[in-house]
Parts: structure tokens; C-alpha cells; sequence
């Protein structure tokens, strides 16, 4: 097992879930572009919508709270029996987010804080943190019960609109999966889980309808000495039977 490979689509996040197999990943963290940053932007406390001074990148549109419902349902069904799968949110949407993942069959352990260590934007008491759901299919033990759930690690500045730091997901993967393993992200952005997956031993395939996103990370796995590949070789062909079953329903 090659556990430098990395596989990459774009397309819709639900559409691409739905073509991954059953109980074929080992791990989903991901970071949405959530409903509520459409507010943010509204009252300007936030940037992650527009075009980012660092890197010229376009924000893509948000994904409603009203799909979180077949998002979640497809991440359950595509986990493995026991595992783990990490949301990254702010306060607003984590209220929205864990009753629906819930009644997904997932269970929640606790929103992790991402402590960002410096304030960003904002009105009333600027921002400095994000959530992080940590729910879990089955039961899964972490790799080290020592960790706190308040995770210290500096924004990312000037990067890709709302870049993670790869120590951050370093953390989360490293908690939650083994060398070799699959991690996925379905709204993978700048591919920083990928990169942190790769650094780990593990294996990952995202998605993203970005074109810069694509670019982008693809060049960052290659820069981590990953090569592309396929990850899960009935992927493509699973996507190719729907495309022409909803072909010949048209």
C-alpha cells in the first residue's frame, strides 16, 4: 500500500460522496463554506468570501444548511463502522449542524476550540476561535486521551480564503487514524488536510468545485512527495453510472 497516493475530484461535495463506496473512508474532516458566513460578510467580519490580497483566489458560494441533511447522511453511510468525522464551523452553525448530524446516526462527543492565538475580525469582542464537532461512528479510541480540546495553532495569513493550518489538521488526523489509512475532505479548499495526511503516512482523496482549488492543492500533495493516483479505483466508474442513469431520466 502506497501511503503517498492521493486521489482528486471536483464536484459537487454531495455528488462525490455518493460516489465513494460504503464504509471506505477512515476518516472525514472537512471545513464548509457555511450558510452563516453570508452574514459575516453582510456586517464585514469576515473576508473568507472574497477574493483573497494573498492569493488572488475566488471564494466559491456557500453550501446551505438546508443540505446539511444529505451531507451527513452520505458521510455516515461512507465512513467505516468505527471512526471519526471532525466539522469545522463557527458558534451559529454548530447549533444548526449537530442535531442533523445526530439524527444521521452520528454520535456527538463535544465541539473542540481551534484558539487561532490573535484576533481577527469583528465588532463586538473580535474573533479569535472556531469549532470543531467531533462526532464519531461506532466506537473509536483516540490515539492520545492526553489532548486538550482547545487546540493552540496560528491562523493562516495571507493565504487561500479561510486556509487551515496544517498543524491543526496534523492534530485531528493524527488522533483519529493509523499510517496507511483514508482520509477524505469534500470541501478540501487549499488541501491542507491532504498535506497533513501525507506528512502522517496516510492516504487521501478530496474534492472541491474550485478550479484554483484543484490547482492548488495538487501542487502542494506533489510539493509533500505525494503522487496522484487511484485511491479507490470504482469511484470514477460508480460517478460515470449515475451521470448516465440521471442522463437517461432527463
Amino acid at each position: 500500500m502506497d501511503r503517498a497516493t492521493f486521489q482528486l475530484d471536483q464536484i459537487d461535495a454531495v455528488q462525490w460522496l455518493r460516489g465513494l463506496p460504503s464504509e471506505s473512508l477512515d476518516l472525514l474532516v472537512t471545513d464548509p463554506p457555511y450558510e452563516s458566513l453570508e452574514k459575516h460578510r453582510a456586517i464585514g467580519t469576515t473576508t473568507r468570501l472574497k477574493q483573497s490580497a494573498g492569493s488572488s483566489n475566488p471564494w466559491f458560494g456557500v453550501f446551505a444548511n438546508a443540505r446539511f441533511a444529505e451531507l451527513f447522511a452520505e458521510v455516515f453511510r461512507v465512513l467505516k463502522r468505527h471512526s471519526h468525522f471532525y466539522l469545522m464551523c463557527d458558534s451559529e452553525t454548530s447549533f444548526t449542524a449537530k442535531p442533523i448530524a445526530e439524527q444521521a446516526g452520528f454520535k456527538f462527543w463535544k465541539p473542540l476550540v481551534w484558539d487561532k492565538q490573535s484576533i481577527g475580525m469583528g465588532y463586538h469582542y473580535r474573533s479569535r476561535y472556531e469549532f470543531i464537532l467531533f462526532f464519531e461512528k461506532g466506537k473509536r479510541r483516540l490515539n492520545n486521551l492526553g489532548t486538550a480540546d482547545v487546540l493552540q495553532v496560528p491562523r493562516v495569513r495571507n493565504g487561500y480564503p479561510a486556509e487551515k493550518p496544517v498543524a491543526l489538521l496534523e492534530t485531528l488526523i493524527g488522533q483519529s487514524t493509523k499510517a496507511g489509512d483514508l482520509v477524505a475532505d469534500p470541501f478540501m479548499g487549499s488541501g491542507s488536510a491532504g498535506v497533513a495526511s501525507l506528512k502522517l503516512g496516510r492516504r487521501f482523496v478530496g474534492n472541491d468545485v474550485a478550479d484554483n482549488a484543484l490547482t492548488l492543492t495538487r501542487q502542494r500533495l506533489l510539493d509533500q512527495g505525494g503522487h496522484e493516483g487511484s485511491v479507490l479505483s470504482d469511484i470514477r466508474p460508480r460517478q460515470s453510472e449515475m451521470a448516465l442513469a440521471i442522463a437517461g431520466t432527463a
